[in-house]
């Protein structure tokens, strides 16, 4: 990982899958994200461009018996290397929040960069797919994330009918919130923001 331009690669292989990450938190949204779960690879693509991260995401699963082992992985490795591309978080602004409507759909993402992952899930979809992609399995990834990057990450569903809108408002919202979180704070310098003096 560089300090510079805070960017790292991540991978991790299982029996049941192969997910390599490559995240560049100083980016532009650059990147291929090709997971074999095509509706992911899309909400990937606005985390990405919301974010400003340029991400990269290659991963192959057990997809005969369904998506859930891929995306939980993806959400475990992303979660890793955004842990590894914050260091000690030092400079940061910690805090991040978003509201994002998307069309009908209205939704709420507070993060803290805090050190300790936890998701609070309120929210309903209104069908159980888009396409083929399982709803259940975007807050199987969000817990993934969270626990694995040390976020405190809240999601609030506050409307809409459309699921496709639904989750494509949280990722969006995902991108926008740490985007805000991981900024440099100019006027922290290189403080860590915490009381304790350490985030973790």
């Amino acid at each position: 990982m560089s300090e510079l331009d805070r960017r790292t690669t991540f991978e991790r292989r299982t029996v049941e899958t192969e997910v390599r990450v490559v995240l560049g938190l100083n980016g532009t949204g650059a990147g291929q994200r090709r997971t074999g779960v095509p509706f992911f690879d899309h909400m990937l693509d606005h985390l990405a461009v919301h974010g400003l991260f340029d991400l990269t995401v290659e991963a192959a699963g057990d997809y005969e018996i369904d998506d859930h082992h891929t995306v939980e992985d993806v959400g475990i490795v992303l979660g890793r290397a955004f842990a590894e591309a914050l260091g000690d978080r030092r400079g940061i602004r910690r805090y991040g929040h978003a509201v994002v409507p998307m069309d009908e759909a209205l939704v709420l993402v507070s993060v803290d960069v805090s050190g300790r992952g936890l998701l609070v899930f309120h929210g309903t979809f209104p069908s159980q797919k888009v396409g083929r992609f399982d709803t259940e399995l975007v807050p199987e990834f969000l817990r993934a994330l969270a626990t694995n990057a040390g976020l405190t990450l809240h999601v609030r569903v506050l409307d809409g009918q459309n699921t496709h809108h639904i989750v494509e408002a949280i990722f969006k919202a995902l991108g926008q919130a740490l985007r805000a979180a991981v900024e440099p704070d100019p006027r922290r310098a290189q403080e860590i923001p915490s009381t304790k003096g350490v985030l973790g």
